[in-house]
């Protein structure tokens, strides 16, 4: 493939942009090379500057769950778009795209949206403290939440990929209040209740995403419920990425737990910058203009991110793509399992509803530190391979692989011709 157009680019942008990317994640650190500049994409597929094609399995991270440009998210911005960009006032789109979100989770009576996960998350933090008059939160290595200075530790994928323990500019009182366990450890998190009375609330990805895809087990998401209700503190559900997933609504669900509050992003704007939290009344009534814990967004709840968002989330449960979702993550499941071992190569692959990751290792993980045995080196021989047979991955061993409804049978064959390519020449470099 010839990416003359991305390297001329990323050039260029090295004058006015950090890095040429505004986001490190795009920077290609782990896998080497300049990265790819995309410049259009439609249903399964996303094309770069220099006309490549790839099925795209990064998806923005996760929001466009229904593939690229479908054409009635496709129809609703133009809709909207035809009344205004943003108004700094309420808009009735607001509260429709509430209603199904709040109808969505059992334990949420209100949502507030915002502009991210990161905002979502903050917000949700400072909630939990306001709720329960304590300050200290537990968070999980290898679980991030955001770059909030509070929770920039021990904080997955980003700064794994980078090889960064935590980020400079993040003050030492700025973390006095964050406690680390470790993921499916229970007694790590009641070490902590242990040693400490004032913890207001604990914060997990109920299923890890930027370690790769790492679940819980042996009903971990239920001991952290009883044992934060237990301690009064309140049990967080990061789903920004996990949302809609797997299920409509959230994996915590599938996991018989009910949140305490929940954080959305991604799916739910549809493409655009959406985030929220939510809980039960007594919860959300905390919050101006109900309650005394401040959080304000002048573009919160931003006309044309609602209307992709109502119509993202409305085909959504129409399609109701879930059992399909299972059987291609399974299929590629079993491609990659199959080429490794043809290949003689080590790996493993966890899984969970549209989310898929290999790890380039033979342990089974379920924790960061398992996750960081995974052989970065032969994750990113995979990653150019992968990009050179037509199929755009996230460029880190740490990052999920997600799946569109827009994916067919075409699709899936050439994405396994490309696995099998691309663990031929992990076998051969």
């Amino acid at each position: 493939m010839n990416y003359t157009k991305s390297q001329q680019l990323y050039t260029k942008g090295l004058e006015n942009l950090v890095g040429s990317v505004n986001s490190p994640v795009r920077a290609f650190a782990s896998v080497g090379g300049n990265p790819l500049f995309i410049k259009k994409a439609k249903g399964s597929k996303i094309i770069d500057v220099d006309g490549n094609s790839y099925i795209d399995m990064v998806l923005s991270y996760g929001p466009m769950i229904l593939g690229h440009k479908h054409k009635k998210v496709q129809k609703a911005i133009v809709k909207a778009l035809q009344n205004g960009y943003s108004f700094g006032a309420s808009t009735k789109s607001e509260i429709t795209l509430a209603k199904i979100v709040c109808n969505s989770f059992s334990g949420m009576d209100k949502v507030r949206f915002v502009n991210s996960g990161t905002e979502a998350v903050l917000s949700a933090i400072r909630l939990a403290r306001a709720y329960t008059g304590k300050n200290k939160i537990i968070k999980f290595s290898g679980c991030y939440h955001g770059h909030q200075d509070a929770l920039l530790v021990a904080a997955g994928s980003g700064l794994a990929t980078l090889s960064l323990p935590g980020s400079k500019g993040v003050p030492e009182g700025a973390v006095k209040n964050t406690l680390i366990a470790n993921y499916n450890d229970i007694d790590s998190v009641k070490k902590h209740f242990e040693n400490h009375d004032d913890i207001a609330g604990i914060i997990i990805e109920p299923v890890a995403g930027n370690m790769g895809v790492v679940t819980p087990k042996n009903n971990f998401l239920q001991q952290l419920k009883e044992l934060a209700n237990s301690q009064g503190a309140l049990l967080i559900l990061d789903e920004v990425m996990t949302g809609y997933r797997s299920k409509f609504g959230g994996a915590q669900d599938l996991f018989d737990v009910e949140a305490d509050i929940t954080c959305l992003g991604k799916v739910i704007g549809g493409g655009f910058p959406v985030g929220a939290y939510g809980a039960r009344n007594e919860i959300m009534e905390m919050v101006a203009p109900l309650g005394g814990m401040y959080q304000a967004g002048t573009l919160s709840g931003n006309p044309i991110a609602m209307a992709a968002g109502i119509a993202t989330l409305t085909t959504l449960k129409k399609q109701n793509p879930y059992e399909r979702f299972n059987e291609i993550a399974a299929n590629i499941a079993s491609y990659l399992l199959e080429a490794a071992q043809k290949f003689d190569v080590a790996l493993s692959v966890n899984k969970f509803g549209s989310m898929i990751n290999p790890f380039f290792t033979q342990k089974e993980i379920t924790n960061f530190e398992e996750a960081q045995t995974a052989d970065t080196k032969k994750f990113a021989t995979f990653f150019w391979e992968m990009i050179k047979n037509g199929v755009f991955i996230p460029p880190s061993q740490f990052e999920a692989w997600f799946l569109s409804s827009a994916i067919g049978e075409k699709d899936l064959n050439k994405i396994k011709k490309a696995i099998y390519k691309s663990m031929e020449a992990v076998a051969n470099n």
